[in-house]
């Protein structure tokens, strides 16, 4: 139940779970919260309808229920059900990841990816390929590949994760070395091995299974409650550091515990569908202008990070023109030209 009190700034009102539970939340957070999980819905019934191999509308209610059958049964527990359940959790895992890195960085253009995640997975994916092919799966060094990257880039800074400048300094060192590797490899193997590598090396959701789905649901559900518990913290520090280290804050070790929630979400995602690039800079960016409030806005940015790559992948199965291209070469270039956008309004912003 929502109610609003006399003296309660403007467009503020408070949740109600039970008699001993009240969170202040926002009347247009609210409202586009829940158009979100509207459009959300809609993309996961067009994922399942749509196409050649589509369900009909009509028999998904009782296909859900688990009374699917023939082709119906074939799509929904292994086609497109299990890729639906793992774009859900990878888009709103990679937005959180993105509210909260941008977060403490205080930078609209941040994200895991300019700190190396991205392209230190896409290396430890080719490193397996090439090196241990019959010994280490993909996924797997992809994995090891992050958090090899990541843990170069904490020792690399002096500070750990708690100076947001030296972190992306030693990010695009860390990211270039990890790009070189990238190209040998897939330079150096076998033209389908290397077609493979590169469609994973890009995201790609294409032949996913529940067990995927277990792997970025468990990690989506462990970080989800460690983000709330940063929330209050996370607010304060944007304040700046003097300013919150006043009212009681710690924003080095609000920091360090951001950094690395954000570094755990993006490399359980990486690990189920590889690099999906944008996805953690887009998510929590829109969020902000369409709550139009201050903060880190991390359910709006989990919401969105969904709802993205829902659409992007169910644009990577529909769109005739290009048959099975990776998903995330279709959110590169919608990421892309919205970091253009972000661009052009600072040029065209006054001087101060």
């Amino acid at each position: 139940m929502t109610t609003s009190r006399p003296g309660r700034p403007a467009g503020r009102s408070l949740l109600r779970i039970g008699p001993w539970i009240a969170i202040p939340v926002r009347r247009t957070t609210v409202i586009a919260a829940v158009v979100t999980l509207l459009l959300l819905l809609g993309a996961a019934v067009a994922t399942l309808s749509l196409g050649r191999l589509g369900i009909d509308p009509a028999d998904l209610p009782s296909a859900l229920m688990g009374e699917a059958t023939g082709k119906n049964a074939f799509v929904l527990n292994r086609l497109r059900g299990p890729r639906l359940v793992v774009a859900i959790a990878t888009g709103a895992a990679f937005g959180l990841s993105g509210a909260l890195f941008q977060s403490v960085t205080r930078n609209p253009l941040g994200s895991p990816d300019v700190i190396g995640l991205g392209a230190g997975s896409g290396a430890g994916a080719a490193a397996a390929a090439l090196f241990f092919p019959d010994l280490v799966p993909v996924p797997v060094g992809a994995l090891l590949g992050a958090v090899i990257a990541m843990a170069v880039v904490y020792f690399s800074t002096g500070t750990g994760f708690r100076n947001p400048g030296r972190l992306v300094v030693s990010g695009i060192g860390v990211a270039a070395m990890s790009t070189a590797l990238t190209q040998y490899v897939v330079y150096a193997v076998e033209r389908d091995k290397a077609s493979a590598l590169t469609a994973y090396i890009n995201g790609s959701l294409a032949a996913r299974s529940w067990d995927d789905a277990t792997t970025i649901w468990v990690v989506l559900l462990v970080c989800l409650p460690l983000a709330a518990l940063l929330a209050r913290p996370l607010s304060i520090g944007e304040m700046g550091d003097e300013l919150s280290t006043g009212l009681g804050a710690r924003p080095a070790r609000t920091a360090t515990a951001a950094v690395t929630l954000s570094i755990v979400l993006s490399a359980g995602a990486v690990s189920v569908a590889g690099p999906i690039a944008f996805v953690s800079l887009t998510a929590p960016q829109i969020a902000k202008r369409v709550t139009r409030s201050g903060g880190p806005h991390l359910v709006m940015s989990t919401l969105l990070g969904a709802l993205l790559l829902v659409l992007a992948d169910l644009t990577a199965q529909q769109l005739p023109l290009f048959d099975n291209l990776p998903v995330g070469l279709y959110t590169m270039a919608v990421g892309g030209a919205y970091l253009g956008y972000l661009l052009l309004r600072e040029w065209k912003r006054p001087a101060a």
